[in-house]
């Protein structure tokens, strides 16, 4: 029998044995992983200048072998520096206290790490001793402090032996596991009798894939069932060795719940699969409010002691770990619920989880991602969303209100950071200045604005000394606040590429410098990297190669653009040719109230109509009122929380005794992730194309694309195309629905616009040209 290999990074190994303690995530834990990256970058560029015989980031591994499976701890070593014969291992830690405040006993960890990877280039290289190096960078001074230790093979082989055995007896448990779960997905089956048309398709395309370790593209309906059939070849190529871990990565809530229920199908069949659902921190923690410390927080007191007896607990009883599960053992163990989550994934052959956790620069999970070697596999859900959140992910702003505030706060309490806040502020006023000789309300600045990087460096370090001794003061968290903006700031300008720009924004009596990244391209092939399969679908991504180029596909991603597998005619669509451009709205409302009103006293039933903007949503509610006061109506607010929106959706009875008409603003909570099956919905219509409202950063985009036509459809048509599919979408859900959608612009009927609607959309379909004929086109629908 072949004997398993059971994989750990030698961070995952150190932390895993020897953390002790509490959370403490004050204000320097929480920039950590940027602040490493920064050290890492800069001093291996200085080692490689000024050492002749200098290696940084070595790949480093080794086999521990035992009766039943074997452990292989692997990473990356920081650098290996030659010196007269000598051999370095160095361990590049950074920092922004002083030097003078760290020595050797500093922190045991950094030591410990350093001692696995001098163990393995010793084995490598049949040596009897090696030195270890630990090199400080201060982050603000760029100063270094270089701590070396002699160790001899012996030393190195009991300390290290020592962690491993350790370990063990958890490895033990993953073997065992894997082992099971193996046997038990050769013998599960496709969780329904029989797959939908485009389903089987779907998943075998989906194995070929992550079998040849590509990307794979999708646009696929509503109804074809694409989580279950990405999920299901996923988990058969876990079995087959094709791949180590799951990561279904969407935006949505309900996309998440819907991918625990397919796990649980499978599990029905008999898998054997640990899957968990990471919950947002501020929606899953115990003490709102508090910071994450044991001062003041009882959750993150001893966490590190307590933690590993909880994972033990929980992976002994549970294979369906979603939030509840979470909260349950978190309180039973009492313990920080979003942190255990974190913990918990190591143990877990799925993860479902927003996209921040595979992508984002600032919190993606570096425990898998960085170090260890593991075969990921990315199965992308609601893909038509990413290139906005990539956008978001990628960029970096400065306000200078927060500048302005916390220079108040520190005159008198910090010389130091009030005279490097006080640098910062004139930076931008100077900006500010720049917009108001030319009189714009925003400029483009030519480049990257690195003149500015030494003035926040320098507020770093002032604000250390002041971030660690005046806790609980007044004005505390908004010089923190200030602290973590500048650190994201300076990390994002730091990786600035061709595809940012920078801008300074003064409208509104406002002053805000961004580093806005308006093509993430090859932010995205960076990030996408980080798996060797990549499945990325949606029911809108539309057209598919707008998506491939932005979301970092090439010539070799393979495309999948599968049809409806429901019956064409079951859904009645219409193109009524009136304008609804800006500058005609409020000319053409009235016709817009009876063109919703034909369209909703055609059956008794639910209706939503979408509009372009709550302004005009309400102008055209308040108007539909007046004339048709004896008609159901519910409106959509402004900001409703999870409990509005359940409450506002459980409005949409199955087989109503009366009609009821929803008004709602397209792109928001209800034009994409509801299902309202069956009678609950049979109409939905859209007014206007779905264009962003023209803001400074679309006209960005549009100009940065250079072409008049590309720079328009990336900024407005293939965005507002993407709203109406999605609104459009929440009609027919299900075989059984049958539904009306009435799309009111008269772009709808030009060949651009035709062209981006599904092909089946095109077979059959109404141009409605006033009112009445809309009337009569849906009296013979309904009819039949």
């Amino acid at each position: 029998m072949v004997k398993k290999d059971i994989r750990i990074s030698v961070r995952n190994i150190v932390e895993f044995v020897l953390r002790t303690g509490s959370i403490d995530n004050r204000f320097m834990s929480k920039t950590r992983a940027q602040e490493g990256v920064r050290a890492h970058q800069k001093l291996q560029k200085q080692n490689e200048r000024e050492l002749s015989n200098y290696q940084k980031e070595v790949y480093m591994k080794h086999k521990f072998q035992f009766d039943k499976f074997d452990i292989v701890v692997e990473g990356r070593a920081d650098g290996i520096i030659k010196e007269n014969e000598q051999n370095i291992i160095e361990e590049i830690k950074s920092t922004n206290s002083n030097l003078s405040m760290i020595d050797e006993d500093y922190n045991a960890l950094h030591w410990a790490q350093a001692k696995f990877y001098a163990y393995f280039y010793l084995i490598d290289n049949n040596l009897e001793d090696v030195d270890i190096q630990l090199s400080y960078y201060q982050l603000s001074t760029d100063e270094v402090k270089c701590i070396r230790k002699n160790y001899k093979a012996d030393q190195l082989r009991e300390f290290v032996m020592s962690i491993v055995e350790n370990y063990y007896m958890w490895a033990k448990v993953e073997a065992n596991w894997i082992e099971r779960r193996n046997n038990s997905i050769g013998e599960v089956v496709f969780p329904f009798s029989n797959y939908r048309k485009g389903q089987r398709e779907l998943a075998v395309a989906a194995y070929n894939t992550i079998r040849q370790e590509e990307t794979l593209f999708v646009q696929a309906p509503t109804g074809i069932g694409k989580t279950i059939s990405t999920i299901f070849p996923a988990i058969k190529a876990l079995g087959e060795g094709l791949g180590d871990r799951i990561f279904y990565l969407t935006a949505k809530t309900i996309t998440r719940t819907v991918a625990e229920e397919a796990f649980d199908r499978l599990r029905e069949k008999g898998l054997k699969c640990k899957s968990i659902t990471i919950t947002a921190k501020d929606k899953i923690c115990f003490s709102k409010g508090s910071a994450c410390n044991p001062d003041e927080c009882s959750y993150a007191l001893n966490y590190y002691d307590k933690v590993n007896d909880a994972i033990r607990d929980l992976i002994t009883n549970e294979d369906s770990v979603t939030r509840n599960i979470v909260e349950k053992y978190a309180l039973k163990h009492k313990i920080c619920p979003f942190e255990f989550s974190l913990d918990l994934t190591f143990w877990c052959d799925a993860i479902i989880c927003d996209y921040n956790y595979a992508f984002d620069p600032k919190v993606y999970l570096r425990r898998f991602f960085e170090d260890i070697d593991e075969n990921y596999i990315f199965l992308i859900d609601e893909a038509h969303n990413l290139v906005e959140r990539s956008r978001e992910m990628f960029s970096a702003a400065i306000d200078k209100s927060n500048i302005m505030e916390c220079k108040k706060i520190s005159k008198g309490k910090s010389p130091g950071m009030y005279k490097a806040l006080s640098a910062l502020n004139s930076y931008m006023i100077e900006l500010r200045r720049r917009t108001e000789e030319i009189e714009v309300d925003y400029l483009v600045l030519e480049e990257n604005p690195k003149d500015l990087y030494p003035l926040i460096r320098n507020f770093l370090k002032e604000s250390d000394e002041y971030l660690i001794k005046s806790r609980g003061t007044e004005g505390y968290e908004n010089i923190l606040e200030l602290y973590f903006q500048l650190n994201s700031f300076i990390a994002i300008g730091e990786n600035y590429d061709n595809g940012y720009i920078s801008y300074i924004d003064c409208a509104n009596k406002k002053v805000v410098l961004k580093l806005f990244c308006i093509y993430p391209r090859n932010k995205m092939i960076e990030a996408m990297n980080r798996a060797k399969s990549k499945i990325i679908f949606s029911a809108t991504l539309t057209p598919l190669n707008y998506f491939i180029d932005v979301l970092g596909g090439d010539e070799n991603s393979y495309k999948l653009r599968l049809a409806s597998p429901f019956e064409r005619e079951n859904m009645n669509l219409n193109i009524a040719t009136l304008s609804t451009r800006y500058k005609h709205r409020e000319k053409n409302i009235g016709y817009i109230v009876e063109y919703i009103h034909n369209f909703v006293s055609s059956k008794v039933g639910n209706y939503i109509i979408f509009l372009p903007s709550y302004s005009f949503m309400i102008n055209v509610y308040d108007n539909f009122k007046n004339v048709y006061p004896d008609i159901n109506t519910i409106l959509q607010s402004g900001d409703m929380n999870e409990e509005e929106r359940e409450v506002f959706l459980k409005k949409f009875d199955n087989n109503p005794d009366s009609t009821m008409v929803a008004f709602c603003v397209i792109g928001g909570v209800f034009s994409e992730g509801i299902d309202l099956t069956n009678d609950r919905l049979i109409g939905a219509a859209i007014v206007g194309v779905g264009l962003p409202q023209l803001c400074t950063e679309r006209e960005l985009i549009r100009n940065f694309f250079g072409d008049k036509d590309m720079g328009y459809d990336y900024s407005y048509t293939y965005p507002g195309m993407n709203k109406v599919l999605q609104a459009a979408g929440r009609v027919i859900r299900t075989e059984d629905d049958i539904g009306s959608v009435l799309l009111i612009d008269d772009r709808f009927a030009t060949n651009k616009y035709m062209a981006l609607m599904p092909r089946e959309w095109l077979k059959e379909y109404n141009i409605i040209r006033d009112p009445n004929m809309l009337e009569a086109k849906l009296k013979e629908f309904w009819g039949n």
